[in-house]
């Protein structure tokens, strides 16, 4: 069932999505699949694993504002480069970073 949401449409509404992420602010995957309205976290999680390489991934964390753990902290150290507030060690503070889509 999987394969039929990711199709191309659904990976191009996430990549417009995280592309539209200010610098210094992020965004969670629940919020973007909310945003596309079909699919849930982790095949969101599964769009930037495979196809975002090209837009701002570091942009997108967990709910409980973990950043991605993939490329030796690479994420956490482009957050950090865009002043993006942490809460606590590893986690971004979503209620001053939070971005979600305006309606």
């Amino acid at each position: 069932m999987a394969a039929r949401v990711m199709d191309e449409e659904y990976v191009e509404q996430v990549l417009a999505l995280v592309e539209r992420v200010p610098a210094g602010r992020v965004t969670t995957y629940g919020a973007l699949a909310d945003e596309v309205g079909r699919g849930g976290p982790r095949l969101v999680g599964r769009v930037m694993s495979l196809h975002g390489g090209a837009v701002p991934w570091w942009r997108v964390v967990r709910a409980d504002g973990r950043p991605a753990e993939c490329h030796d902290g690479e994420a956490v150290r482009r957050l950090l480069e865009e002043d993006v507030p942490f809460a606590a060690p590893g986690r971004v503070d979503l209620r001053r970073a939070g971005w979600w889509t305006p309606d």
